[in-house]
């Protein structure tokens, strides 16, 4: 391992990595400005673009997008009290009061600071226990990985965004979605009716800019498209972020970074769990709790280090075991697919000295992060003023050209618009799309996982697990208890942050 991250340290240094990276930020910040665009509509819309780059430039374009709007949310959040995404609905606490009190500029730099310093901390965490992680998903056969993946639809399914019944409709129909083409292991035609476009499976790309584009534009295209501020704000009121108050948030800042580097690691759970934990643990500690919710320059710094620390550490389980935890991770698993690299231990055998590159020019990224937003904040604060109107046309066309561009099949336009509506009537029934991409992701490589595992088992599957799998075992019968536990958890988690069940 330590060989490939000195390999990966002289891999990630290159200018075009870094230039792809920047553009990412910056249109990450623009997104994540705008009320209603969401980081995972930006991700999946730019998500074509990374497939013209090398791997080692396009996935950290899209990393870049992706750390850009969450911090990008916080923008509008703080100016004109309305999130521009889930992530930054904690910072509205305290971000519209220092507004009023003539103090933007100061609690926007107050979210900059925090943001990077919890991003950054979080991934050199992340760094720190991915190769651990992979040599013991190294270990691991079919047998254990059937487990494994078996116990991660449920946990997707138990800690996402909506009612676990809903949860669990929606991932077994991405289960029976997976099914469709080609038997991973007889190479059979499967629910395909003869139609040979979908002989080869139901295409990735898609299905993920139909499900988490098209929805937001459509959903967009019901409000009003006008601009959310009308009167003019001037963000550099109030003077500069100075060094004693800075000090004053980083023992804040530290314990929000320790909550969302655990939260990231746990599947499904999320940015917006995340910092209004972080936001609870602030006030919780501090002598001047009254002060909160009244223009703390604290609980903007406790949301954001909170929200941005669960960036990194959601990598761990996509790469190391190839499951991803979220609607993100799910859009950069299109994006390592798509380059040829499928996550999981055999990426780390084949390509460590890749993802270690990956990994580090993540670390950097932060460094652009702070630069970036330091000095364009006043520019990304203009973009809260921008018409809808004017957007949503050029957010459609950049949907379709990148879902054809791709395969250059008009086939992915249909499936693209199937999906599009089908999400669209899915969000306005409460239902969380994010179960079924992941049963359509991880469907077919827990059919092969388990198919080999009867294979290996000649056909007497309880006698082999128990005799010669003990790890098979005990993962499964942890299952149910893991399964309870979480969903209280959840449940709980869920109801004391106001966040919403479905």
């Amino acid at each position: 391992m330590l060989e490939n991250f000195m390999m990966g340290l002289e891999l990630a240094f290159r200018l075009d990595t870094f230039a792809m990276m920047a553009v990412g930020l910056v249109l990450g910040m623009v997104v994540g400005a705008l009320p209603g665009f969401t980081t995972v509509m930006a991700m999946a819309v730019l998500l074509p673009l990374s497939f013209f780059l090398e791997p080692l430039v396009g996935i950290p374009f899209l990393i870049g997008v992706y750390k850009g709007g969450i911090y990008g949310g916080s923008i509008p959040a703080i100016l004109v009290s309305m999130p521009g995404t889930g992530a930054s609905v904690a910072t509205t606490f305290d971000g519209p009061a220092l507004t009023r009190k003539k103090q933007p500029r100061k609690a926007l730099e107050m979210a900059l600071f925090s943001s990077v310093f919890g991003d950054l901390s979080s991934d050199v965490i992340t760094i720190l226990c991915i190769g651990p992680i992979a040599l013991i998903a190294m270990k691991i056969g079919p047998p254990e990985l059937a487990a494994v993946l078996f116990l991660s639809l449920i946990v997707i399914t138990i800690t996402g965004g909506g009612v676990f019944v809903k949860g669990l409709l929606m991932m077994t129909l991405g289960l029976f979605i997976s099914l469709i083409g080609q038997d991973p292991i007889g190479a059979l035609s499967r629910f395909t009716f003869d139609f040979f476009a979908i002989k080869s499976g139901i295409p990735l790309l898609p299905m993920l800019i139909g499900l988490f584009a098209l929805p937001e534009i459509l959903l967009a295209i019901e409000k009003k498209a006008s601009s959310v501020m009308n009167e003019k704000l001037d963000t550099k009121a109030g003077g500069r972020l100075t060094w004693p108050e800075f000090r004053r948030c980083i023992r804040t800042m530290c314990r929000s970074t320790a909550i969302g580097t655990t939260i990231g690691m746990i599947p499904g759970v999320g940015q917006v769990v995340a910092a209004f934990m972080g936001y609870a643990a602030a006030k919780n500690a501090s002598s001047h709790p009254e002060t909160f919710g009244k223009g703390e320059l604290e609980g903007v710094a406790a949301a954001e280090a909170a929200n941005n620390a669960v960036n990194g550490p959601t990598l761990v389980p996509l790469l190391t075991l190839g499951i991803p935890g979220d609607n993100v991770t799910a859009i950069l698993l299109g994006a390592f697919v798509a380059q040829g690299l499928r996550p999981g231990p055999q990426l780390f055998s084949e390509q460590g000295s890749l993802v270690y590159a990956i990994l580090i020019a993540m670390v950097m990224a932060n460094v652009l992060f702070l630069f970036i937003g330091y000095f364009l904040v006043p520019l990304f604060a203009k973009v809260v003023t921008i018409r809808k109107g004017i957007l949503l046309p050029l957010t459609v066309v950049f949907a379709f050209a990148g879902s054809y561009v791709f395969r250059s099949d008009p086939m992915d336009l249909i499936i693209l618009v199937v999906f599009g509506v089908f999400g669209y009537l899915a969000k306005k029934l409460r239902f969380d799309v994010t179960p079924l991409v992941m049963g359509f992701i991880l469907g077919p490589i827990l059919e092969y996982s388990f198919g080999q595992t009867v294979t290996m088992s000649q056909e007497n599957i309880v006698g082999y697990i128990v005799t010669e799998r003990p790890i098979t075992l005990v993962i499964l019968i942890l299952t149910p208890v893991i399964t309870y536990f979480l969903w209280r958890k959840s449940a709980r988690l869920r109801s004391a942050y106001g966040v919403s069940e479905g």
